[in-house]
């Protein structure tokens, strides 16, 4: 696939693997420099390094090389089934399991898991590399997610999604106390400048909305419900940090250093609702938290920091 694209004024003087990253959010700049390395990036039909410097009203062409997508088989791993009918699945997430393949990711995802569970049940409209996925959770971050068996239950599903209509409420545990009761972060959200991985508050970024409220204070740590009004990538775990109150365990957002043999951030999604794609009942599912999740707050409830 083949892009050509004209150098804006605001972009003048910017390096070259920069500019095709902030233009380009689904490529990263490690990917970018590869493509250069192997001249398939022109500027004004010349290659150029990674270092190159783009002037306004250049020409840049860059050639994505089709790729070729990976054979995606049924693995028989256990899931935790929340609540299943013919067109919807629900199933509490563990820690550390990928939501759909991806670089890296080819196995042991929840899209394996289904595919051997489901058979050739689940939705087609997001592609071979994610059937019956119309969203997903962070890797580390636990709790409820839904997938659907059909397109009619997939597109019902996703129009909730994009009216901000699906219930969704987390469990979190942050950093420091939190001294108001409850709160409300209304902040866009976009792709780190610099920082390809990450999510950042920018005013370009696209409006994202967090309400929060206080369950237990435990001095050092605060241990909140979170209520998702919009859904963006990690939009808690951004809108949290911002607060100078970032999840424990997140060392992206938070400190590098995890305490208590934590692997990533303590975040649990435990509510789902939504209106049922066939018989329109509005229907609402909880996840109980992982129990290493349950061993923390005892610990914190005892004063055992």
């Amino acid at each position: 696939m083949t892009n050509l694209f004209v150098v804006s004024e605001e972009f003048d003087g910017e390096r070259i693997d920069r500019y095709l990253a902030d233009i380009n959010e689904d490529l990263t700049r490690s990917f970018i420099q590869k493509l250069i390395k192997n001249d398939e990036v022109l500027v004004n039909s010349k290659p150029v390094k990674a270092s190159f410097k783009v002037s306004t009203d250049d020409n840049v062409l860059i050639n994505i090389p089709e790729a070729i997508t990976p054979d995606i088989e049924p693995e028989n791993i256990g899931l935790d089934i929340v609540y299943e009918d013919d067109d919807v699945i629900l199933i509490n997430k563990p820690k550390d399991m990928v939501v759909h393949p991806a670089a890296g990711h080819y196995t042991g995802t929840v899209v394996n898991a289904l595919m051997y569970h489901c058979g050739s049940s689940l939705s087609g409209i997001n592609g071979v590399l994610r059937p019956g996925i119309v969203h997903r959770i962070d890797k580390d971050t636990t709790g409820i997610i839904i997938a659907c068996k059909n397109d009619k239950a997939h597109n019902s599903i996703a129009a909730q999604l994009k009216e901000h209509s699906i219930t969704r409420r987390y469990y979190a545990i942050v950093i420091g106390n939190i001294t108001e009761d409850e709160g409300v972060v209304d902040a866009p959200i976009g792709r780190h400048s610099i920082d390809r991985k990450k999510m950042a508050i920018r005013p370009d970024g696209k409006r994202a909305v967090t309400h929060f409220k206080v369950l237990e204070r435990f001095g050092q740590y605060t241990f909140i419900e979170c209520r998702l009004e919009t859904g963006r990538t990690h939009q808690i775990r951004v809108h949290m940090a911002s607060l100078n109150h970032p999840l424990l365990g997140d060392s992206v957002y938070g400190p590098e250093k995890n305490k208590y043999g934590l692997t990533g951030q303590t975040l649990h999604a435990y509510v789902l609702g939504f209106v049922h794609p066939t018989t329109g009942e509005y229907m609402e599912f909880k996840a109980e938290l992982p129990e290493y999740f349950k061993n923390l707050l005892d610990k914190f409830r005892a004063g055992k920091f």
